[in-house]
């Protein structure tokens, strides 16, 4: 093996990317407007959701219960009859209608607990879910409100205080947008590797490697560090001026530490990628093995859903995928300030996983070098 083989090899594999005005425009938009959509796409809280009401009381509490409604939370109530109910529903009008029934007030005074009938159109999901509960609440507070005259006063047994860590305000844009980077680090180091390959296959530069004095251990070393320069560099951008400067997210620990990190997961996602790109025999099949095993990685690994809530099976499996371990520390890392006292087992698995994948990958890589000569 040679350094210098695999740093000019390298520096022709960045030429090439940079020739490609296609994966040039991927890499910009993944760690930029990607990053920005993802963590601004969805509201913090509900915003401006459709409710209609059903006032068959005309009561002061059932007026009560309807001024309670009001921006950014919800769009100002539409009184409508119970016979449009239904039909508003059914046309998308709104998400959420109230049917307060009658003598609604005279029952709550007589301690009967009369019911409320609330419908939700399930399709709007985030909506349903957040607003379901908020209306609940905001109903009973108002009644008792009402019956009792003035807001409850009376001390609880028990006071829960709320202490929000690593995240205060609860803010779900400081969280997209760090798991966005990591997605995307994941992604672009497997499409960029499997594709700098594939693109030397179709435009024949294969074979000139193959007279000239490299190794296919150089070849494949070239791929990995040129292509993990990309993406770390694209990152450690990202997370500056996008997710700290645009988003104004704070990022507790080291970003060097956190790169470091990165750049181990990409000595194993772009082996993945090499090897997958090996299997394939042209870009659109490559594109489409990629989708089946990106998506595995991202929803299985922590980064949508915590691990804990996966089937446990799920959990042992994913314990053999890099992106398992780089969430892990990422999250650590960014979020909590960890150091590498904290994460050095992710790092130790991360080197042994990227070990194996690239020794996998190359031993695919020289029979398939092996068959084109």
């Amino acid at each position: 093996m040679r350094a210098a083989n695999i740093l000019h090899l390298g520096i022709k594999e960045l030429r090439s990317l940079l020739r490609d005005p296609i994966m040039v425009v991927l890499v910009i938009y993944a760690f930029t407007f990607s990053i920005y959509t993802a963590a601004t796409a969805q509201p913090e809280t509900l915003h401006k959701a459709a409710i209609a009401i059903v006032d068959e009381d005309r009561s002061p509490l059932s007026m009560r219960i309807a001024d309670s409604f009001f921006p950014p939370h919800f769009l100002r109530p539409v009184f409508i009859t119970q016979s449009e109910m239904d039909t508003r529903m059914d046309n998308g009008l709104d998400t959420f209608a109230l049917n307060i029934p009658p003598d609604f007030q005279r029952d709550v005074l007589a301690g009967r607990n009369p019911s409320l009938q609330l419908n939700v159109d399930a399709t709007r999901m985030s909506q349903a879910f957040t607003g379901s509960g908020y209306i609940q609440s905001m109903v009973l507070n108002e009644v008792n409100a009402f019956v009792q005259g003035y807001q409850a006063t009376e001390t609880p047994a028990v006071d829960l205080v709320l202490r929000a860590r690593f995240n205060p305000e609860l803010n779900k844009s400081w969280f997209g947008a760090v798991m966005e980077v990591i997605s995307r680090i994941t992604m672009l180091a497997i499409v960029l590797a499997g594709a700098a390959l594939i693109r030397e296959r179709e435009h024949g530069t294969v074979e000139h490697l193959l007279v000239m004095p490299v190794t296919p251990f150089e070849i494949m070393s070239s791929k990995v560090w040129s292509m993990t320069l990309v993406v770390l560099v694209a990152a450690g951008l990202s997370l500056v001026f996008v997710v700290q400067g645009l988003l104004g997210v704070p990022i507790e620990g080291s970003i060097a530490l956190f790169l470091a990190g990165a750049a181990l997961n990409l000595f194993a996602t772009t082996s993945m990628g090499i090897f997958m790109a090996t299997v394939t025999r042209s870009m659109p099949q490559f594109a489409l093995l990629v989708m089946l095993v990106i998506l595995p990685l991202q929803i299985l690994s922590g980064n949508m859903t915590p691990r804990e809530s996966m089937p446990e099976i799920v959990q042992y499996i994913m314990l053999t995928m890099p992106t398992t371990h780089f969430v892990a520390l990422a999250q650590s890392i960014l979020y909590r300030g960890a150091g590498l006292s904290v994460v050095w087992p992710q790092f130790a698995a991360l080197i042994l996983i990227g070990t194996v994948f690239f020794s996998i990958s190359l031993a695919r890589f020289r029979k398939a070098i092996g068959t084109m000569a």
